[in-house]
């Protein structure tokens, strides 16, 4: 799950690289590569502390929006931090400024994606396999149920 949290961040990235007529050089590949730990460490804050609030009894719905609530402001805090770092880089003039500012840009397209999207993405997609895997076990469990029961044949009488 925390990994679908990525293409995001590239996406971002990239749709940022192409506003600004920058190509996709090795520095901006270098800062995809810096994008996929940024943007799995918010989706891991949100996830890491909605299972703990799972595990208390709470349930799918609830522990994403509360693990959202309470992992927000930290996400935010680190997100605009890094993203105010990044823009310097994006505005960089004078020599080997092509290579900062493609580094740069690419960084900030995509955490600011990821920031954004992933707030809202993650929690629904956690409730959603939540969900999916709750139905499965179910499923499983029933299936082990009708297994356990003995078969009776109506002409053994």
């Amino acid at each position: 799950m925390v990994i679908l949290s990525v293409p995001l961040a590239v996406l971002g990235a990239l749709g940022l690289q192409m506003l600004r007529g920058l190509p996709n050089d090795v520095f901006c590949q270098v800062g995809l590569v810096m994008l996929v730990g940024l943007a799995s460490k918010n989706a891991i804050l949100i996830v890491e502390f909605a299972e703990q609030l799972r595990e208390q009894g709470r349930s799918a719905m609830d522990a994403a929006i509360e693990a959202s609530e309470v992992r927000l402001r930290p996400i935010l805090m680190t997100s605009i931090a890094f993203l105010l770092g990044v823009v310097p880089l994006m505005l960089a003039k004078g020599a080997g400024a092509a290579a900062r500012n493609s580094l740069g840009t690419a960084v900030f397209g995509g955490m600011l994606v990821s920031t954004v999207v992933n707030l809202v993405f993650i929690p629904s997609l956690y409730v959603l396999m939540q969900k999916l895997r709750g139905e499965s076990k179910r499923s499983r469990d029933e299936e082990e149920e009708q297994e356990d029961l003995p078969v009776v044949h109506p002409s053994s009488g």
